[in-house]
């Protein structure tokens, strides 16, 4: 499929979730791999879909290296439930020639029962390994949950966290 074929399957994804479709159900995927002028490749895969119940998804991927060792793949995707129920998650890892690797990544999704939101990443070197990441977490009840955990060579690995009730008082995670 061309990049033109990429272009139109990604601009009916976002239609797919963003305009109201009265019946029936839809889905589109497509995508694409080339060569790049640096002696990698580049591409990238789409795909979404919605429901009769309501319910609909997007996620796109893609990737592009230069044929001397470095990479990057990028990804992300959405969702809404029937029931409202949303949800996203997007992340990213690049290689360099010398092999560090880094990765970020973040994720977010709330409904009845509360919502949920997380991001962070490592770094990957021939030193060793560092990664963090910090959560935040909401019931239904309004009761809240914060922690990050982190690792890095030298201190090893750390985590905290705090939890309050609908009222904002300190009481203890279980």
């Amino acid at each position: 499929m061309k990049i033109a074929g990429v272009m139109l399957a990604v601009s009916t994804a976002m239609v797919l979730l963003i305009s109201p479709i009265a019946e029936g159900a839809a889905r589109v995927r497509g995508g694409a791999v080339a060569s790049n002028p640096d002696g990698g490749y580049k591409g990238g895969h789409v795909a979404a879909a919605r429901g009769q119940n309501g319910g609909a998804y997007a996620r796109k991927r893609g990737f592009q290296t230069d044929g001397a060792g470095n990479g990057t793949v990028a990804s992300g995707g959405a969702y809404r439930g029937p029931n409202g129920a949303t949800g996203a998650r997007a992340g990213s890892t690049t290689r360099s020639a010398d092999g560090t690797v880094n990765h970020q990544s973040g994720m977010a999704a709330s409904g009845a029962n509360g919502s949920v939101e997380s991001s962070g990443g490592f770094t990957k070197t021939q030193d060793g390994v560092s990664q963090s990441r910090t959560t935040t977490a909401t019931g239904a009840s309004g009761a809240t949950y914060q922690g990050s955990t982190s690792y890095d060579k030298s201190s090893g690995l750390t985590h905290s966290g705090t939890c309050t009730d609908a009222a904002g008082n300190s009481v203890p995670c279980r």
